[in-house]
């Protein structure tokens, strides 16, 4: 099975496009929504918890885990591939959504100005920056934390009149530090949901980067260069779903995000 770990569900996002590009495969997704979010809690935490949830998803049966949340990629990736992996699991593989999104919004910009509204951990880890300056020194990146956003969404909060207000100051608070950004990452897959809201805000010039799509075309191309890994993978459509909650506020949110109805099995980590 593909795995997909997520602090809250901003991932299913990805892990739709993920299934409209490669529909045969078998899939499990966990979101850890009884302990989100994750953007608040120091890097050790975050580590903690992002490990607990790939390693229930490899006991789940899962050979390959992909973190598609911003915070677990720019927090823990590197230390469970290099700390955990070679201890617990040698023969599986996790990957993140961060060097991806850099990679391909390098290509996008011509002011090369790059902004970024993320999650705290996410920001003060500052791992975009220096994925995308290996990338092309010139580059400057620009970042703004929104610690409101994913609590809203998670809450199911959308049509609060005061989340409008809310990404109006965070886009604002972005754009005075740069005029000349050309290209936006929503560096929270939360954000997805309020895409809409988001573009409100944000000058016509700007092209705001698709994540989902890009991390679903990334993974294929990568299974189709790692035959040995992708032939591992179960290939009979099932999909299972868990969450560490169980309520009807998530099975709302499963269905915001999924676009269909879900009834995850809960799980404790």
């Amino acid at each position: 099975m593909l795995g997909f770990f997520d602090s809250g569900l901003g991932g299913l996002t990805i892990l739709k496009e993920v299934i409209r590009l490669m529909p045969d495969y078998s899939y499990i997704y966990l979101g850890d929504n009884a302990r989100t979010p994750y953007g608040s809690h120091s890097q050790d935490i975050i580590y903690k918890f992002t490990s607990q949830g790939v390693a229930r998803l490899f006991d789940e049966g899962a050979k390959l885990v992909v973190l598609v949340c911003n915070t677990s990629s720019a927090a823990a990736l590197r230390r469970l591939q290099m700390e955990f992996l070679p201890e617990h699991y040698p023969d599986k593989k996790v990957l993140g959504v961060i060097i991806p999104t850099a990679e391909e919004t390098v290509k996008m910009t011509n002011s090369k100005e790059i902004g970024i509204l993320a999650t705290e951990a996410t920001v003060h880890s500052f791992v975009y920056p220096r994925e995308i300056t290996k990338l092309d020194g010139e580059i400057k990146v620009h970042q703004q934390a929104c610690p409101l956003l994913v609590p809203i969404i998670e809450a199911g909060e959308l049509e609060w009149e005061g989340l409008d207000l809310i990404v109006k100051k965070y886009v604002g608070q972005l754009f005075e530090r740069s005029s000349a950004i050309d290209v936006l990452i929503l560096g929270c897959t939360h954000y997805e949901l309020i895409s809409d809201v988001i573009k409100k805000h944000v000058p016509d010039s700007v092209k705001i980067f698709n994540q989902a799509r890009v991390i679903a075309e990334k993974l294929e191309n990568y299974l189709e260069c790692h035959p040995e890994i992708s032939e591992q993978l179960g290939k009979d459509g099932k999909r299972d779903f868990l969450s560490t909650e169980d309520s009807w506020r998530v099975k709302d949110l499963f269905r915001k995000f999924y676009g269909e109805k879900i009834n995850p099995r809960k799980v404790s980590l």
